[in-house]
């Protein structure tokens, strides 16, 4: 429903009014932080406490499937998928509404910065196939296979966790300090 307010001469709608909703009530003024979303301040910490905790798990599936602990690597191994399926969903509504992230640091640490962000964003793109196939390799119980490609994905998802929390905490570093 639109209104036109006679003493303004502008248009509302039925949710700028009063609760109340009557056609002949004032609109009730908007808040800058009413037509602001959300705060999205909380998922880069907890992006890497994902990334970190798919490490931990990754690292974990690794001593379990050594001891000869099936079942206990498997639960490792889906919850480090899981936890990383979570945290690429966070990481895109947080990228997708906040944008990029600049990095305010200068000098030698820069580009150090610049080279794990680098080689953290170009495996990054490659440990979802790669998760994949080598998942459904375990679940068709094709293990030698499996170990094959596992020995590939491994070292890969686990330096793309690890360096998502490096580059967050340098990240919050420059700000902190800059």
């Amino acid at each position: 429903m639109t209104i036109s307010t006679p003493d303004s001469g502008r248009t509302t709608t039925r949710k700028d009014l009063h609760p109340r909703g009557d056609s002949g009530a004032r609109p009730r003024p908007r808040t800058a932080a009413h037509d602001s979303p959300m705060s999205l301040s909380y998922l880069p910490p907890l992006n890497a406490t994902l990334n970190g905790l798919s490490g931990v798990l990754l690292l974990l599936g690794l001593v379990f499937i050594r001891k000869g602990r099936r079942d206990a690597h498997r639960a490792c191994m889906f919850g480090a998928l899981t936890v990383s399926v979570l945290f690429l969903a966070s990481y895109l509504t947080y990228h997708f509404q906040v944008g990029t992230t600049r990095y305010t640091g200068t000098g030698g640490i820069r580009t150090v910065y610049l080279a794990i962000l680098a080689s953290h964003t170009l495996l990054a793109a490659a440990v979802p196939p790669l998760a994949i196939v080598t998942l459904v390799r375990a679940l068709k119980e094709r293990f030698d296979r499996h170990r094959t490609i596992a020995r590939i994905t491994f070292p890969i998802w686990l330096y793309v966790s690890v360096t998502g929390v490096v580059v967050y905490l340098m990240l919050r570093g420059s700000y902190a300090h800059p």
